[in-house]
């Protein structure tokens, strides 16, 4: 049996972002009951030099959104880094959800040895699709997804592994 770049790459994703936005919402009823602000979740990080909660969250969308859209062939969606909120931050994950359940399955099917260009760190990067997805965007989503649930967890929101998991 094989998998297909799609079943690789959107459910997988899907996955992990649907899972995200339900630990959102386990940090909204934890810093509901305490009355805490949450700009000090959003802005907080695990040390100095990483980036905060809210760009943790704004990065796996942007990671998963710009693999799906590259793919594709397509021109990736932009959203503006504003969100302040639990609520602003989950809705950029359902339209990020959305954005990549839309994309036909024949379009990233087939796309393993495609060239694809990025620019990383202000440079062109050059990818084959199958590396830029397995290689490059999936660890990256799973990485900025892991760090803000550690933000939460270092908060006090009680999650655990099956929060992350969900139901794979």
């Amino acid at each position: 049996m094989t998998i297909s770049m799609y079943q690789a790459s959107v459910p997988r994703l899907a996955n992990i972002l649907g899972n995200l936005s339900n630990i959102l919402d386990k940090a909204q009823t934890y810093i509901d009951a305490r009355r805490i602000d949450v700009s000090v979740i959003m802005d907080d990080r695990l040390f100095p030099d990483m980036l905060p909660f809210s760009k943790q969250v704004q990065i796996a969308c942007d990671k998963a959104r710009s693999v799906v859209a590259r793919l594709a062939g397509m021109e990736v969606p932009f959203y503006k880094d504003d969100e302040k909120t639990f609520a602003e931050l989950k809705l950029r994950i359902s339209k990020t959800i959305d954005f990549i359940q839309s994309v036909p399955p024949e379009l990233i099917d087939g796309t393993e040895d495609n060239d694809i260009v990025l620019p990383v760190t202000g440079k062109e990067t050059h990818y084959k699709g199958m590396q830029l997805l397995l290689g490059h965007s999936m660890p990256n989503v799973y990485f900025h997804a892991a760090t803000a649930y550690n933000i939460l967890r270092h908060n006090g929101v009680e999650i655990g592994k099956r929060d992350f998991l969900g139901n794979p």
